[in-house]
């Protein structure tokens, strides 16, 4: 592009924007990345819209002059999806945080993009509506992005991921056009289900700026409880026999031994260095009792030590306060270190399989790495603290994720439950979708012909 077209597209930006257009090498470095290792261009300006107008107009512009887009939310991601390239506009939309409607009666609600998860908690919380969202990736992150990456987290095997609670989008399109999928009602037979086509397209289809969202109601009484293991095939096998025995759990997470020992160095706990499971129990006073007894009892049956148990708020916090630290906790085992995180997910019967594999190949690596997963829907994370620039260390963990992901494909499961494709797992994709992903490609080409939509991400 000549220096006069860049000239003339920063001209209309700043003419349209005025200050929320910025060409500041930090506010440029800001928005270049997420929170992995990935690193790539700085984008050429970044631009902070308010409206869905502006966004449009500002697509528009960038359709006119052939300048990629990035679009840009928390920056909490970890497969390098917001990663910019070079020349491209980033736009944020962080300033996009207006909560437009809550329809108590109908459990809905409807957000501008760069609406955090806990902004709209705390405001359904403020209303007294005893409805929140329960979807929840750990990071406070926004709304848009973890429509963008079908995120889920710790409460998927309850509530489900991003896709089982969105009911609509307003999206632009590459060529600047807003449209709107989906509506309010519960179920729809009318047309193709473009919805669920944005989800998880990772901004290269469009930006989603406006989402309306299933709330759930706040249950009557929460409980947490701990144990641990003699081995993670112990802790495993009782997973998986909760889950067929139909045990009400809203949240079931692994963490093994090695991420153990992280939190408590990390957190000041003083947990046994042991793979450990955390539960989580949701419903009426009764139901909640039934359910973390019954619990108890498989946990016990598979090994475990005691079953701790609490319903007090802070009590509960107390104890699930090593799950929430894990991931700074496993960076600070080596100071200064960035995170090299990968997840899969399989069948829930072939859970042990999976890990067992995984874990015999973590024991002869090199590399310092702790696990945990929410694998209460088969899904697990391995996270390698890398010395920053170490090219031998980034190698490594590759391969490692590489040979994890070819075991996860082989049991029948997926290269990633919910961290996205991004730029770090395009290979991966087409393990396992083979000629499926020319198909993406040619719907990628349909709706972004010129290619101008976070170009170079989840394809090669």
């Amino acid at each position: 592009m000549s220096q006069h077209s860049i000239k003339q597209h920063h001209k209309e930006l700043r003419s349209l924007l005025g200050n929320r257009f910025s060409t500041d090498d930090a506010v440029r470095d800001a928005h270049a990345r997420d929170a992995s290792y990935h690193r790539g261009a700085l984008p050429d300006a970044v631009v902070f819209p308010k409206t869905n107008v502006e966004v449009s107009e500002i697509v528009k512009i960038c359709a006119k002059y052939y300048i990629p887009i990035i679009p840009y939310g928390t920056g909490t991601g970890v497969e390098g999806a917001v990663v910019s390239t070079e020349a491209a506009l980033c736009i944020a939309l962080n300033k996009m945080d207006r909560i437009l409607s809550v329809n108590e009666d109908d459990r809905d609600a409807t957000v501008q993009a760069g609406v955090t998860r806990g902004q709209l908690n705390k405001h359904l919380a403020e209303l007294e509506t005893q409805l929140h969202f329960p979807v929840d990736p750990g990071a406070d992150a926004s709304l848009g992005g973890m429509a963008a990456t079908r995120a889920s987290g710790t409460s998927a095997v309850c509530y489900g991921t991003m896709q089982d609670n969105v009911l609509g989008l307003t999206v632009i399109t590459a060529d600047g056009t807003p449209i709107r999928t989906g509506s309010r009602a519960r179920k729809s037979a009318a047309g193709y289900d473009l919805t669920r086509l944005f989800i998880g397209s990772e901004g290269t289809l469009g930006i989603i700026i406006e989402l309306t969202l299933k709330l759930t109601r706040l249950p009557e009484v929460i409980a947490a409880a701990v144990c641990a293991f003699p081995s993670v095939a112990d802790a495993v096998d009782t997973v998986i026999e909760l889950m067929g025995a139909g045990i009400n759990i809203a949240r079931i997470e692994l963490l093994d031994e090695h991420q153990m020992d992280a939190v408590n160095k990390y957190s000041g706990l003083s947990y046994e260095v042991a793979p450990t499971l955390f539960f989580e129990f949701h419903g009426s006073a009764d139901a909640v009792t039934e359910s973390s007894k019954a619990a108890g009892k498989v946990a016990t049956a598979n090994g475990s030590g005691d079953f701790r148990y609490a319903i007090d708020e802070n009590e509960r916090k107390r104890l699930w306060q090593a799950r929430y630290d894990s991931y700074y906790a496993a960076l600070n085992l080596r100071p200064s270190s960035v995170g090299y995180v990968t997840d899969v997910c399989v069948p829930i019967s072939r859970l042990a399989e999976c890990i067992a594999k995984t874990k015999t190949l973590l024991k002869y690596s090199n590399l310092t790495a702790t696990m945990l997963g929410h694998i209460g829907d088969g899904n697990f994370h391995v996270v390698f603290p890398l010395e920053p620039g170490n090219k031998v260390e980034l190698v490594e963990a590759q391969q490692l994720s590489e040979q994890i992901v070819d075991i996860a494909l082989k049991l029948d499961g997926t290269c990633t439950g919910e961290h996205g494709v991004g730029i770090g797992k395009r290979t991966a994709l087409e393990k396992e979708h083979g000629e499926a992903v020319n198909m993406m490609r040619a719907i990628k080409h349909a709706l972004d012909p010129q290619n101008l939509m976070n170009p170079g991400k989840v394809f090669l």
